[in-house]
C-alpha cells in the first residue's frame, strides 16, 4: 500500500471537506445552547399544537428564542427567566391543555455563559500548545532529516483539520436538524483531540523506530512502511470504539445525542488524518525542505 506517494490525492479530498467545512461555519448555522448563549430552557409534555403555544407566550411578553416539538416534547428556550416568568409560561401552556406536564427547567445566566464559553476556547488552545511541546520533546532523540518540532505541527495541523470538519459537520446538522451544541460539545472536542494525537503517535513512534534502523531507505520509503506497518492497529482500535460509540447513539438519552454524534464524527475524520494527513505532510514538508536547501546551494 503506497499511501504516501499518493498523498496529493489525500490533500485534495481534505482541501475539499475543509472548504465545504469552513463555508458551512460561515454560511451555516451554528446553533450554540444556553451552555453560551445564556438564558432559560423549558420541556413540557402534552402540547401538540406548537403555532398556538407560541402564539400565547408572545401575548404576554415572554421573550421566545426558539420553539420547537421533538418526540411529542415541546422545547422553549428564552431569555432569562426569574421564579415568576417560568411559572407564567406553566400557566399559559395549561390554557391549552390542563394536563400539561414540565419535563426540564434550567436557566444560564449571561455571565456564566460567558465564561464557559472562554474557558472552552482556552482549554482548546492550551490543549493544542502541550500537544506540540510533548511531541517536539518526546521526538527531540531524531533531528534528522526532519526536526522534532515539525512532528508537533504536522500533528496539530491534523488535529486543525479533525476540529473544523466537525464543527462544520454540526453547523451542517444546526442548519437541516436544528441540533445545538453545548458544554458537552467541547468535552467531545477535547476527546477527540487525544485520541487523535494518540493514533498520530503511534505513528510517529514507528518512524522513529524505523529511522534508527534503516539506513538505506529514502524518508518517504520509512514513512510509508512505518504507517502501513500501524496502519491495521489504527483500524481495529478505531473500529471497537466507533461500535460502541454507535451503540451510545442508539440506545443513549436525548441529552448526550450531540456529544456522542460529535465523538461519532471525530473517530472517523482522527483515524483518516493520523493515516492520511500527519504523515503525508511530514513528507512533504521535508520535500520542500530539501528543494529550498538545493536552490540555496
Amino acid at each position: 500500500m503506497n499511501i504516501i506517494t499518493n498523498r496529493k490525492i489525500w490533500f485534495i479530498i481534505s482541501g475539499i471537506l475543509m472548504v465545504v467545512s469552513v463555508l458551512s461555519i460561515i454560511f451555516g448555522q451554528l446553533k450554540m445552547g444556553l451552555d453560551f448563549t445564556g438564558g432559560s430552557f423549558i420541556e413540557v409534555k402534552g402540547i401538540d399544537n406548537v403555532d398556538k403555544a407560541k402564539e400565547l407566550l408572545t401575548s404576554v411578553k415572554i421573550e421566545v428564542i426558539s420553539l420547537e416539538k421533538s418526540d411529542n416534547i415541546l422545547k422553549i428556550k428564552t431569555k432569562v427567566l426569574a421564579d415568576d416568568g417560568h411559572k407564567k409560561i406553566i400557566t399559559e401552556l395549561k390554557k391549552i391543555n390542563k394536563d400539561v406536564k414540565e419535563i426540564r427547567f434550567e436557566t444560564v445566566g449571561p455571565t456564566i455563559s460567558k465564561d464557559i464559553a472562554t474557558k472552552a476556547y482556552l482549554s482548546l488552545t492550551i490543549a493544542m500548545l502541550v500537544i506540540v511541546g510533548f511531541i517536539a520533546w518526546s521526538f527531540k532523540g531524531i533531528s534528522k532529516p526532519v526536526a522534532s518540532w515539525k512532528y508537533g505541527v504536522c500533528t496539530i495541523i491534523a488535529l486543525i483539520h479533525d476540529v473544523l470538519f466537525v464543527v462544520g459537520s454540526f453547523a451542517i446538522l444546526g442548519k437541516f436538524f436544528n441540533i445545538e451544541i453545548d458544554s458537552l460539545f467541547i468535552t467531545a472536542l477535547l476527546t477527540i483531540i487525544s485520541f487523535s494525537v494518540y493514533d498520530t503517535i503511534v505513528v510517529f513512534d514507528r518512524i522513529r523506530e524505523n529511522l534508527r534502523r534503516s539506513s538505506r531507505e529514502t524518508f518517504e520509503e520509512i514513512v510509508n512502511d512505518s504507517v502501513t506497518e500501524t496502519i491495521v492497529r489504527s483500524l481495529n482500535n478505531s473500529l471497537a470504539v466507533i461500535f460502541v460509540i454507535t451503540a451510545l447513539l442508539l440506545l443513549g438519552g436525548e441529552t448526550i445525542r450531540s456529544f456522542v454524534m460529535a465523538l461519532l464524527i471525530g473517530m472517523f475524520v482522527g483515524t483518516y488524518s493520523s493515516i492520511f494527513i500527519a504523515s503525508p505532510l511530514l513528507v512533504t514538508w521535508k520535500n520542500l525542505d530539501d528543494k529550498r536547501a538545493k536552490k540555496q546551494a
